[in-house]
């Protein structure tokens, strides 16, 4: 009972109380419906699906068993509406934060997981990226073929850090609320990452928790970033570059740099 009551006001009962939606071999065609739910739901983040957005073609190929569970959370996650949804309107990094989230059900557990897939968008492109969860051990390990990820991060998990667990917060809203929510295309967990910190979580008054974590007057970091190619120029290929910049001028660079279409790499402390 301390365990739900615990969960209840953390704002997570719903996802603790929650049976994992599991597509077994003597499944119906009501229990696929469900499968489809529960998948884009997690996938899209809980945001809002028209009936005109559906992916009917990768729909019919699960109701037949052409493709497992696995491959359905992958056509969601290669489609138009996917990009459209998270990888068009955000920063790269919020895009990577998403996918650990939606894909993996955790948050990223430091900087070099976030510059390993930058690293991988890169140089392979949007479709390798989004492989780059979905084909990997820990994926296969956490949900094989026809489980819908869930969010793990809520919960203490062999080889993961703890540090995930205030960080899953940090990209938590709530259980109605949506990932396309205004007023969140840059990363959320810059500050906790390029410091190695995990901030404590704070009551909010929706009845979910959330992290909070800031810098302080006087600090300076160091911004690498991937250089937006000039439009002028005929020459596609993006170099590198590293800013100082003092905490007081963090906000507004990161907005700018983000206006310019760079990418921002990793924010360290100087």
């Amino acid at each position: 009972m301390a365990a739900l009551a615990q969960a209840a006001r953390l704002g997570i009962g719903p996802f603790e109380n929650s049976v994992l939606a599991e597509l077994r071999p003597d499944r119906t065609e009501e229990d696929v419906e469900v499968i489809i739910r529960a998948a884009y739901r997690q996938v899209l983040g809980n945001a809002y699906l028209l009936e005109g957005e559906r992916l009917v073609s990768a729909e019919s190929l699960l109701h037949q068993g052409l493709i497992s569970v696995r491959g359905f959370v992958r056509a969601i996650a290669q489609s138009e509406l996917y990009r459209e949804k998270y990888f068009h309107s955000n920063s790269q990094i919020r895009f990577i934060e998403l996918n650990y989230k939606h894909l993996l059900g955790r948050a990223p557990n430091d900087e070099s997981e976030i510059t390993h897939h930058v690293e991988i968008y890169n140089s392979q492109g949007y479709e390798a990226e989004i492989d780059s969860y979905i084909d990997s051990a820990e994926y296969q390990e956490s949900f094989g073929e026809n489980i819908v990820p869930y969010y793990r991060g809520f919960k203490s998990q062999v080889g993961q850090k703890n540090v995930g667990y205030s960080r899953m917060f940090q990209l938590y809203r709530g259980y109605a609320s949506s990932d396309r929510a205004p007023g969140q295309k840059q990363g959320r967990l810059t500050w906790e990452v390029a410091k190695n910190l995990a901030s404590p979580i704070y009551p909010v008054s929706t009845g979910a928790l959330t992290g909070t974590s800031t810098g302080s007057r006087g600090d300076t970091y160091r911004i690498r970033l991937l250089q937006a190619a000039s439009p002028n120029s005929s020459v596609v290929r993006r170099g590198t570059a590293e800013l100082i910049v003092p905490y007081e001028q963090l906000s507004s660079k990161l907005q700018q740099l983000n206006r310019k279409g760079s990418k921002v790499i990793s924010i360290t402390p100087v």
